[in-house]
């Protein structure tokens, strides 16, 4: 009987520390699974999508991820925010996957580019990529595609034509998606192409011509591809271990959320005209408070966000001018020159406000309408009531006095005492006036009134 209950015991110990070393198996394999973290950037590429991918690849490179996963569906943005991405994942120590998905999506413009810089570059079904030519920086005078002239006698490459500014910006865009491709072993030619002939391909096309490294649906099947492939990384050469991954999605938080909000053209713009007129409010009624204190947080929110935004400070410069000139017309009117001027220098600055063409980073033509009709109808309401102003009768000070009346305290001819306005008044007359009789105020020659008899 001992020796059974030994049996047991020893049966027992054994089950037991196979039952832990399974759970120390289990718990050593979801602690050390491959961390990998899925970043979404959608919609056009501004300050806000690059602050958030930027953020991500950092943070990701801190919990020494495996790799970071960039899913992309963009029709482009501004080359600013793109050019500080690139710079991010060409300095990250973890491997960056960028992958259109899912199927519709494209990766255009500026997105092309960030795929290009990828350490891999994917592609769902029924997606595309390309169309990166620059739009012409501030509205220039001809639309691109820019045409390309043909090649010369000897056999030089075709080179585009157009103004300087666009060559130059034309070629300085071909040499950095070349230089990308360069570094990734991607195909240059067609990088080129996309450039200056705005090619598209589809996932197939592009990786029959070794423009993406693999199609794939989902991110299992991405993942399950990228597993054991090596790429180089600062001198070093890395393999991806994917074969248990722990996807993690990178969710935006409340400073990408604000900056999306306040670097929105359109928000940043009415930020600006309410700290503007909030100041100039607080200004003609000083000690108010609130308009100055409203005007002051919404010009600085405002500035920060332009300052992030491709601006032209032309037309900051017109916006801020025109506001002047219908302040001036208010002031001290002059027939409506400085009020119609203003108005004018306004509504143009708001239109060339932002430098681009990029149609995510317009201003809305009908919030400029609506301000500017506002401003319109402030400078006209301020500027009828000074001429109903000077239309009106002097009701105040010695000269609303002339044509008042009064009653005679004696009788004289010469000077006299009158009673008018409540008070005891030394008065002249040419004419004989009575006590009792009614007066008429005719001037006033310094404390002494003018008065005749009222007929």
């Amino acid at each position: 009987m001992q020796q059974f209950k030994r049996r047991i015991h020893h049966y027992f110990k054994a089950a037991l520390s196979s039952l832990l070393l399974i759970v120390a198996v289990l718990i050593s394999v979801n602690l050390y699974g491959a961390k990998v973290r899925l970043v979404e950037l959608k919609g056009a590429i501004g300050p806000a999508s690059s602050d958030f991918v930027i953020r991500s690849l950092e943070d990701a490179s801190d919990v020494d991820a495996e790799l970071v996963v960039i899913r992309i569906d963009t029709p482009g943005g501004l080359d600013l925010a793109m050019r500080d991405i690139i710079r991010e994942i060409l300095a990250s120590p973890v491997p960056v996957a960028t992958w259109v998905a899912p199927g519709g999506s494209r990766a255009a413009s500026a997105g092309t580019y960030i795929m290009y810089a990828s350490h891999f570059a994917a592609m769902a079904p029924a997606t595309n990529i390309g169309s990166s030519t620059p739009v012409s920086i501030g509205g220039g005078s001809s639309p691109f595609p820019i045409p390309t002239a043909p090649a010369g006698e000897e056999g030089e490459e075709a080179v585009p034509d157009g103004t300087a500014m666009e060559r130059k910006v034309i070629n300085d865009a071909v040499a950095y998606i070349k230089g990308l491709a360069e570094l990734r072993g991607r195909n240059e030619d067609w990088a080129e192409q996309t450039v200056v002939e705005a090619a598209n391909l589809t996932a197939s096309e592009a990786l029959e011509l070794n423009v993406i490294d693999l199609i794939a649906t989902d991110i299992d099947e991405l993942l399950s591809q990228l597993d054991g492939r090596s790429i180089d990384i600062e001198g070093q050469r890395l393999t991806l271990n994917l074969s248990d991954p722990e996807v993690t999605l990178v969710e935006p938080d409340w400073r990408h959320q604000f900056l999306a909000l306040i670097t929105d053209p359109n928000v940043a713009y009415i930020l600006l005209m309410i700290g503007l007129y909030g100041l100039i409010l607080e200004f003609y009624n000083p000690g108010l408070g609130l308009p100055g204190v409203t005007g002051v947080i919404c010009l600085l929110l405002g500035a920060y966000a332009l300052q992030m935004l491709p601006i032209n400070y032309v037309g900051l410069g017109l916006i801020l001018v025109g506001i002047g000139f219908m302040i001036v017309e208010a002031m001290s009117p002059s027939f409506g020159v400085f009020g119609l001027g203003g108005v004018v220098a306004f509504v143009l600055g708001s239109v060339i406000l932002m430098d681009t063409e990029l149609e995510a980073y317009r201003i809305s033509i009908s919030i400029i309408a609506a301000f500017a009709a506002a401003s319109a109808g402030i400078f006209l309401f301020v500027l009828g009531m000074l001429v109903r102003a000077r239309q009106q009768n002097v009701v105040s000070g010695m000269e609303a006095m002339i044509g008042g009346t009064g009653v005679s305290l004696e009788s004289f001819q010469g000077p006299g005492h009158i009673r008018a306005f409540c008070e005891n008044w030394k008065a002249q007359s040419e004419q004989s006036i009575e006590a009792g009789d009614t007066v008429e105020i005719t001037g006033i020659d310094g404390l002494t009134l003018k008065v005749r008899k009222q007929e």
